[in-house]
């Protein structure tokens, strides 16, 4: 079998996603996708463990969504990973037969280290994305290794994207305009290395922006009062012991 599909002219690969579900977060299927996306079309989804126990339940709630297919692997015995058998024989079946150009495997257990020698022997590449603490034979055995605290890094980024967008669409246009301007104050005026400037300099900055600024335009006596009324956007102090105040434009929303 042809392992390799056209598409506009020009080849593509074809990748099987096998995921230990025993030994994988759930969370992170949307990451383990792109990641996978980045060598292949992913022809081949799957997701091994034992339906039947309450562990497997966030599995169940996300498969649909990535069109992953759940393989039912019962445990015959205590303290014996039935799992990665089931999942090690498989992905022998689709080497053998020339199914794709090369497998994700998803696990962090050191069991797979052979297999996945196996795959680079046959020509096919193998990528792996596990924890850190996974094996370094099974890590080194891989073409690449992706560790999924980077992904989660990823993940925590984009939740925090998506917050700050919403927040973003329940202001108006000159609320919107207001914390651009005082994004680029701060940037003009610099900062230390937590992101700090004085108010004053903020202030200074604003009018060079807009001549037009006033804090009264907002409803705000003072600078200061508009932006601790944007307590989202912006973190206010004063330091002990001194009359100035500082400003920075806060990361995490």
């Amino acid at each position: 079998m042809n392992s390799e599909i056209l598409k506009n002219g020009n080849t593509e690969k074809r990748v099987a996603i096998l995921i230990d579900g025993d030994n994988a977060q759930s969370s992170l299927m949307e990451q383990i996708v792109v990641e996978s996306a980045r060598f292949g079309n992913a022809t081949i989804r799957r997701v091994y463990g034992d339906w039947t126990t309450s562990n497997m339940k966030s599995w169940k709630d996300i498969l649909n969504s990535y069109a992953f297919q759940p393989i039912q692997q019962f445990r015959y015995t205590i303290g014996k990973n039935a799992t990665d058998s089931a999942m090690i024989i498989d992905a022998m079946d689709i080497l053998h037969n020339d199914q794709v150009d090369g497998f994700c495997l998803v696990s962090s257990d050191s069991d797979y280290t052979r297999l996945a020698t196996r795959i680079r022997e046959s020509g096919k590449m193998a990528i792996g994305i596990g924890k850190q603490s996974t094996p370094r034979a099974f890590v080194s055995a891989c073409d690449v290794f992706i560790y999924t605290e980077n992904l989660e890094e990823r993940e925590r980024q984009k939740r925090k994207a998506a917050q700050k967008q919403q927040k973003l669409e329940q202001l108006t246009q000159a609320d919107l305009e207001l914390i651009e301007k005082v994004n680029q104050a701060i940037d003009m005026a610099g900062s230390d290395d937590d992101g700090w400037t004085t108010l004053s300099e903020v202030g200074t900055a604003l009018r060079r922006i807009d001549p037009g600024f006033d804090p009264r335009s907002y409803g705000a006596k003072q600078l200061a009062q508009l932006l601790r009324s944007r307590k989202t956007f912006f973190d206010l102090k004063k330091p002990a012991g001194k009359s100035l105040i500082l400003v920075r434009a806060k990361e995490d929303l």
